[in-house]
């Protein structure tokens, strides 16, 4: 949130079901140990959340639980009780009286959010809403509840891995940049405080197709290791696959490298995967994306202590990209020995200690300084 909940702000925790919205919000009421807390659930009964506070925390807290939908009893209720912070699980199980349309319709999510949100502004106590989203990854309801919120926070990850992602996509009284990385265990999520030592492979032995890329999430660089299979097509058509980036850039790249550089992928199966369940959107993981298609093509393993960091245009021009001294710095701390960048980012960068950065213009240049030292 960049600082902490303000009085009066409303915020919006989106998420897919049982990616862990209603336990991190729980944790957080536990947390607010010298506040008095208001935990509405329109999902659960008040047995189910007590039990799942008491996995979560030991110690006792003030926090008061109503298991109801009715917003009319909920706002009579938190005038009795004047809580200090008020929560809502979810907003698509409330409903009023004014309306006669069924809970999580486009009317009631509407005008369940303005009561709430003038009550909150009103009395001047924080407020927060748990929604879920739907199939497209959109916040279930209105669009124009996104508008009538302070903040938008994103719970993301993968259910088959136990990180989760939380970022804010709208936020009135802070940055954006922010983003929060836990582990969810059977205690409840962890903060990992270095996600970079844990989403790379710690493996001694160097294996083809397996590059560490320097990417920054909102404004948190990390180190991720980058994944992929390249492997003679047996059915005829040639399959793409990409996990956790963009198939559509995963193309892209596989047509520069074919037009640009001259390597010829079109007959073969070409697999992406980012390793720990992360998804990532930073286009500057496409030089380490190039690297590990061809050290996978090729069957020649990358040095373990090597990086990359760049985004890679049409023309095969490796691009300069944002945020250059974090990524090196990161790399830096976690042992790396040389990062290839943009030649571009070179020009007002102050000299590194303890890392051999190396400029590159075109993915040519990469390729020489990568695969012809390996094959020499």
């Amino acid at each position: 949130l960049g600082g902490g909940m303000v009085p009066g702000a409303v915020m919006l925790i989106a998420g897919e079901p049982g990616i862990g919205k209603s336990t991190l919000v729980l944790q957080v009421a536990l947390h607010l140990s010298d506040k008095q807390v208001l935990y509405v659930s329109g999902e659960e009964s008040a047995e189910q959340i007590k039990l799942r506070a008491n996995r979560l925390s030991s110690s006792e807290t003030k926090i008061k639980i109503l298991s109801d939908t009715s917003l009319e009893n909920i706002i009579y209720q938190a005038e009795v009780h004047k809580p200090e912070v008020l929560i809502i699980d979810s907003i698509q199980t409330m409903q009023s009286e004014r309306l006669e349309s069924a809970p999580g319709s486009v009317g009631q999510i509407r005008e369940c959010t303005q009561i709430l949100t003038g009550f909150v502004k009103k009395n001047n106590l924080p407020l927060i809403l748990i929604g879920h989203i739907t199939k497209d990854g959109s916040i279930a309801g209105p669009k124009v509840l996104e508008h009538m919120v302070d903040c938008v926070l994103q719970f993301e990850g993968d259910m088959n891995h136990v990180y989760r992602i939380l970022r804010a996509t709208k936020n009135r009284f802070g940055s954006t940049a922010e983003v929060g990385i836990f582990e969810m265990l059977s205690t409840g999520l962890r903060e990992v405080a270095n996600p970079s030592e844990i989403l790379i492979s710690d493996s001694t032995e160097e294996l083809s197709g397996a590059v560490i890329a320097a990417t920054v999430e909102g404004a948190r660089p990390l180190l991720i290791e980058v994944q992929a299979l390249v492997s003679t097509a047996v059915y005829g058509t040639p399959q793409r696959s990409a996990i956790g980036y963009d198939l559509k850039r995963i193309n892209m790249l596989l047509a520069v490298l074919e037009r640009r550089v001259g390597f010829r992928l079109s007959q073969k199966d070409v697999f992406i995967n980012i390793a720990g369940g992360m998804k990532i959107a930073d286009p500057a993981v496409d030089l380490a994306l190039i690297i590990a298609i061809l050290s996978s093509d090729f069957d020649l393993a990358m040095k373990k202590r090597w990086c990359f960091a760049g985004e890679v245009g049409l023309t095969g021009e490796v691009r300069p990209i944002q945020r250059i001294e974090q990524r090196i710095s990161e790399a830096r701390k976690l042992g790396f020995e040389r990062i290839i960048v943009p030649a571009g980012n070179l020009k007002n960068l102050p000299k590194q200690n303890n890392i051999h950065v190396i400029g590159v213009n075109k993915v040519e240049d990469v390729l020489h300084k990568v695969f012809q030292k390996k094959q020499d």
